[in-house]
């Protein structure tokens, strides 16, 4: 698996948004059409985050066709690795990508010294909370807010929140 890089951003950038925004997202399970409209990113939301330190987004490719078809945000915050965006193509969903995605995700963490990774999940997103739930993660309690007015998150259609979760590592 590789890190993203400025050639990566307009294919990146297409597979984020069909995952989580549409009715292209509606393929798969991972979609938030429900919950929010607009777009869930862009080329230069995502040019300023692989440029930030402590940052990272894996992609993961297709072995017969080197199609971009997933990857994971992260970020380190001292021991901490935060994840976020794990996405999967729609059309392919179900076929142990996103398990792949995390199993690489936490090795990465776990090599640069990181004792435990923290996630938000939109707390409507009960199916999606088990899924990881179902990996080892765990509720921790704690809620953040979900940024309502801030287009770069799209626009919520309701009241959103997150829930954290946290998994330790070995």
């Amino acid at each position: 698996m590789k890190k993203a890089t400025s050639t990566d951003l307009s294919e990146l950038t297409q597979l984020i948004n069909s995952a989580y925004r549409g009715d292209s997202s509606r393929k798969g399970w991972t979609t938030e059409a429900d919950l929010l409209g607009g777009i869930r990113t862009s080329e230069t939301s995502l040019a300023e985050t692989i440029a930030q330190p402590n940052t990272a987004i894996l992609l993961h490719r297709d072995e017969t066709t080197d199609a971009l078809i997933g990857c994971v945000y992260l970020e380190q915050k001292g021991d901490l690795m935060y994840l976020g965006m794990l996405t999967v193509s729609p059309e392919i969903q179900a076929q142990g990508i996103g398990r792949k995605l995390l199993q690489e995700a936490e090795t990465y963490a776990h090599s640069l010294g990181c004792q435990a990774v923290e996630m938000t999940v939109i707390s409507q997103r009960a199916e999606l909370i088990a899924w990881y739930e179902r990996r080892g993660f765990a509720l921790t309690g704690e809620t953040r807010p979900f940024p309502m007015n801030d287009p770069r998150f799209g626009e919520p259609k309701m009241d959103l929140e997150f829930v954290v979760m946290r998994k330790g590592l070995e």
